[in-house]
This record gives structure tokens, C-alpha cells and sequence, in this order.
């Protein structure tokens, strides 16, 4: 990594400034501290070269007493400073850490489905974990130090000049190197930080996938297959760690080897001046006890450098996804809009995943609020893309798709997702209770209007078999229900809104035909004055819709009620004497 490696990570740290900016009182008591420590520390050689002098002339016991008591009156005051320094700074960094974890989460969740279809949840978790604990490293302890070493230094430099110019720049003859030494680990040290934490994240992501698809693995006995992928990745892991050790490893002793090189020199100059009366014992003591404390900024600064590189790689990685830009957003519209009564409208309605990859072309439909839509095809058909428009998971294009005749890229995403309730075709449950997981959608919801929607959703035969009833956890994803009860809960958490528009995504697919019958029964009353769609490979789900759309390869092929589609002949005929010949053989 060479310069503009360098360059890129303190740009990357200027991009903490909007946080430091909202405590900078906090900042400015803690600076105020270290600046406190550091004067009343540099004190003590003083007194203690002050002390050496007065004994060469005579010892007594009160001047003994009067410098040690002055030293413990340095020590107390330095520890007072030392003390508030700390629990400013580090109070600062766990501060900064929590506002710089919730703009990421914010963020996240402000992305679009697109962006996690490419990204990894072990990556993005790593990135919230492991990187922002180095970045939290820069806020506090970096910046408590390198201000301490800094202080600490010009401190001891000024008075080491004062007592005697040519044993300072004695002393300081090995800097060139510390610099070239620092220069040259500190580079090393963030590029294979940045390397490491790469790693961490292909492992975090390799355990995640393998925990959330336990099921499969040992479906197809992959156990050892997946141990030998996971070892393979963490020894890899460890050797790159192992690498950065060895690194910053090195790196402390070298810079302790040019300190010591340093002191043996002013030890013998030093020694020569004494004899020769050009300094007094007591200055020559007092110089040593500041070059003492030089020697700690020199090694510290190597720690600081370190902390440095990696806070700046980290911060690399998390703006890496800060920066990018969400797809979906409000626009900026100042005319009032009407409340969304769930009259929807198709014009012209064409979406793409990418070139090449079209899911719908030309769609036009218009139904009224409280209408039901109802829509089949064959898989791949564009039927689930159709919804997703709708809240905007994905955006359509401008002018193709209206609720109550206002473009859905008008509609505030908060009012025209509020208004919907969606059952997805792949449901997903939270690691929490059954009520919890209904009560996701409502949470101020009452017990009642919990257990009434978990009865329309036909839950209710569930819930008296499970152990605990409402409070039953489900496990992570809802591991510890079948697919069935899984959607039956999906479908109770929007149903629970009563929302204007009711989107239902094939929702039912995992429950036989008898039971899918009778919840579409008592969905009955729960249609009316609602907008409701419906996308099901079953014809029976969608027999009482007000209009039928039929799709076939993104397009609408066909259109009517069930009595005109059914005798039309064409595809939607087809799967209705289909679907009907697999229920008589199914009751044989």
C-alpha cells in the first residue's frame, strides 16, 4: 500500500467529523484533562532534579518530607486528570459508536431487496460488529493517547532544551528512524488488518448460511463436507492473523530497541557532562526522568499508528455501505395527497431485473377499492414482481402503476406501505413468540384482536396444540413450524393491520386444499371494503375474485371473471380441469 493508501484511510477518517461534532464539549473536557495530566506530570522531574541537587548539598529529614510530599501531591493531582481523561474520552468513543451503529442499521434497512440479493448478512454483521469495535478504538483510546504522547512529548523536548540542547539533540538522532520504521509497519499493518477482516466476513457469512440452512445441510449429509469448507476458511483466518501478529509483534520491540539506543548514548554523553561540571547531578537526573517519559510516546505512538490503520480499513468497510444509495425513496412532493382508498391502476405496466430480463410487459388493469383481484399463471410468470410494485419493494416506472390516480412513486413510502398488508409467497418469522410475531404488523394491538386475527388465519386448532399457546417461540425463521403454520401466521400479522390494500402472495400454498378452502371462507368478511390480491396456483383461491388476470411469460394473456375464463378454453381453463382431476383422484 503506498501513498494512496495512506491518502484514502485519513479521508476516510474525516467522514467522523459530523459525529465528533456533536460532542465536542465532551471532546474539548477531555482534551482539557490530558493537557492537565500532562503539565502537572512533567512537575515531577523537576521536583525529583530539585530534590538530587538539595541532597548534594545537605540531607535532612524535612526536605525529605517536603519533596516526597510534593511528589505524592503531583501523583494524586496527575491520577485526578488521568482518571476524568478516561471516562470522557472512552465515554466519547462508546457515544460516537452508537450513533454510528444506528446510521448503519438505518441505512440497511433503507436499502433496497436488490442490494441484499448481492450482499451477505456474515459480511454486513461483521461490518457492524468487528469494524465498528476498531472504529470505536479511533474515537476514544487513539485520540486519548496520540493527544497524551504528543503533550507528553513537546512537554519533555522543551525542558530537556533547557537543561541541555546538546544531549537533546542527542536524543533525538534516532527519530529519523522511528519514522522510517513507523512509516513502513504502519502501512504493512493496514493493509493485512483490511485482509483479516475480509476473511472474518466469508467466515461470518460461511457459519451464518450453514445456521439458517441446518435443515438442508443435513438433509443431503453435508456435515463433513461443510466442517472441511469451514476449517479450510478458518485456518485461512488465523493465518492471516497470525501474519498481522508477527507484524505488530515486531513492530514494539524495534521501536524499544532505538529508544534503548537512544538512552545508552545520553547515559555516556550525559555522564561526560556531569564530570566535566557542564550540567549538575540534579539536571542530568531531572533529564533522564524526561527522556523516560519520552520513551513511552515513542512506543505509543507505534500502538496509536496501529490503531489508526485499523480504525481506518474498518471505517473503510462500513462506508463502503453507507455509501451506497438507496434505490427507493420519497420524492419530493409538496401537493396534498389523498388518503389511499385502494382504487389500483395498471397503464402500460412493464418491469425489468436487468437487460435482457423482463418479468412483466404492458400490463393494464384497473380495479376499484374494495375489489379483488385475482392472479394465475404458470412459475416465472411475473406474478409475485406484480406485487412487489405495488408497496414498492421494487420501484416501477414513472406512470405505469396509480393508487387513487396519484403515481406510487408520489405516495410516501410510509403512508403507501402503511396502508398495505402483504402476505409473501416465502414467509419469514422472527426468533420470537407466536403472538409477537402477529403482533409485528399492530403492536399496540390487545389480546383479543391478536387471537381474533390468529383465528381468521386459522390458527386457532394450532394454537390449543401447542404447549404454551400464544407464547410458543418459533425459532429462528420459524424453524419449529411447518410451512402450513408458518404462512397461517404470516398471514394473521397482516390481517392484524387492517390495511386498505391486502396483498396475497400465493400465501396458502403449503396448506392442503381443504384447509386453504376453509380459511378463504372466513377471509370472507375480511375482503369486504378491502382491496385485496391475490396470486395463487390454485383456481379455487380465486374463483370469487371481481377480475382474473392471467399471465404467461410477463404478460397478460387473459382476463375475466371464473365463469367466462373457465368456458374461454384457454390457460386458465386448462389449470381449472387440471386442478379439478387432481382433487377427484385425490379423493379416491
Amino acid at each position: 500500500m503506498g501513498k494512496n493508501g495512506r491518502g484514502r484511510g485519513v479521508m476516510q477518517l474525516t467522514a467522523l467529523a459530523p459525529y465528533f461534532h456533536r460532542y465536542l464539549p465532551k471532546l474539548a473536557g477531555g482534551l482539557a484533562a490530558i493537557i492537565g495530566a500532562v503539565g502537572v506530570g512533567l512537575t515531577a522531574p523537576l521536583i525529583v532534579g530539585r530534590a538530587v541537587d538539595a541532597f548534594m548539598t545537605s540531607v535532612s529529614g524535612s526536605t525529605l518530607l517536603r519533596y516526597a510530599l510534593l511528589l505524592v501531591a503531583v501523583t494524586a493531582v496527575q491520577g485526578v486528570f488521568s482518571f476524568t481523561q478516561r471516562l470522557v474520552l472512552v465515554s466519547l468513543s462508546r457515544d460516537i459508536e452508537f450513533d454510528l451503529r444506528n446510521d448503519y442499521f438505518a441505512h440497511l434497512s433503507a436499502l433496497p431487496l436488490s442490494f441484499y440479493s448481492r450482499s451477505h448478512t456474515g459480511d454486513l454483521m461483521a461490518r457492524a460488529t468487528n469494524d465498528l469495535q476498531a472504529v470505536r478504538m479511533v474515537c476514544g483510546p487513539a485520540i486519548m493517547y496520540s493527544a497524551h504522547t504528543v503533550l507528553t512529548a513537546a512537554g519533555a523536548l522543551f525542558f530537556m532544551t533547557r537543561i541541555d540542547w546538546r544531549l537533546t539533540l542527542l536524543t533525538l538522532a534516532a527519530l529519523p528512524l522511528v519514522a522510517v520504521v513507523t512509516q513502513v509497519f504502519g502501512q504493512r499493518i493496514h493493509y493485512l488488518f483490511e485482509s483479516v477482516q475480509e476473511q472474518f466476513s466469508r467466515l461470518s457469512t460461511r457459519v451464518q448460511e450453514n445456521l439458517s440452512g441446518a435443515r438442508v445441510i443435513r438433509a443431503y449429509a453435508r456435515e463433513d463436507g461443510e466442517l472441511a469448507d469451514f476449517l479450510d476458511l478458518n485456518r485461512e483466518y488465523v493465518e492471516r492473523q497470525k501474519r498481522l501478529v508477527r507484524w505488530t509483534a515486531a513492530f514494539h520491540p524495534l521501536l524499544q530497541l532505538l529508544v534503548g539506543v537512544g538512552f545508552v548514548a545520553v547515559l555516556w554523553y550525559g555522564g561526560l557532562r556531569v564530570w566535566r561540571e557542564a550540567i549538575s547531578a540534579g539536571d542530568f537526573v531531572a533529564f533522564n526522568f524526561f527522556l523516560s517519559k519520552l520513551v513511552w510516546p515513542m512506543i505509543a505512538i507505534g500502538w496509536v499508528i496501529n490503531l489508526v490503520q485499523r480504525g481506518s480499513a474498518s471505517l473503510g468497510r462500513i462506508l463502503d455501505i453507507l455509501g451506497v444509495e438507496p434505490e427507493i425513496r420519497d420524492r419530493d412532493v409538496r401537493a396534498a395527497l389523498p388518503q389511499i382508498e385502494g382504487r389500483i391502476q395498471a397503464r402500460g405496466l412493464s418491469y425489468a431485473y436487468g437487460p435482457g430480463n423482463a418479468a412483466l410487459a404492458d400490463i393494464n388493469f384497473e380495479i376499484e377499492a374494495g375489489q379483488t383481484l385475482g392472479i394465475v399463471g404458470r412459475t416465472g410468470a411475473g406474478k409475485s414482481t406484480l406485487l412487489s410494485l405495488i408497496p414498492r419493494l421494487i420501484d416501477p416506472p414513472p406512470g405505469a402503476l396509480f393508487v387513487d390516480g396519484v403515481d406510487v412513486l408520489d405516495r410516501p413510502l410510509a403512508a403507501l406501505r402503511g396502508a398495505i398488508g402483504c402476505v409473501p409467497q416465502e414467509t419469514f418469522l422472527f426468533s420470537a413468540s407466536v403472538r409477537d410475531n402477529i403482533a409485528l404488523a399492530a403492536p399496540d394491538a390487545g389480546e383479543g384482536r391478536i387471537r381474533e386475527a390468529a383465528e381468521v388465519a386459522g390458527l386457532a386448532k394450532d394454537l390449543d396444540d401447542f404447549a404454551h399457546g400464544m407464547d410458543t417461540l418459533v425459532g429462528e425463521r420459524g424453524v419449529t413450524l411447518s410451512g402450513g403454520q408458518k404462512q397461517r401466521v404470516a398471514l394473521a400479522r397482516a390481517l392484524l393491520r387492517e390495511p386498505r390494500v391486502l396483498l396475497l402472495d400465493d400465501c396458502l400454498s403449503a396448506v392442503d386444499a381443504e384447509t386453504e378452502t376453509r380459511i378463504l371462507s372466513r377471509l370472507r368478511h375480511v375482503f369486504a371494503g378491502r382491496t385485496v390480491l391475490i396470486v395463487s396456483h390454485r383456481i379455487s383461491a380465486v374463483r370469487d375474485a371481481d377480475l382474473i388476470l392471467v399471465l404467461e411469460n410477463g404478460q397478460v394473456i387473459e382476463r375475466g371473471r371464473h365463469e367466462t375464463l373457465e368456458s374461454s378454453g384457454g390457460l386458465y381453463s386448462d389449470l381449472a380441469r387440471r386442478q379439478r382431476l387432481e382433487e377427484e383422484l385425490a379423493a379416491v
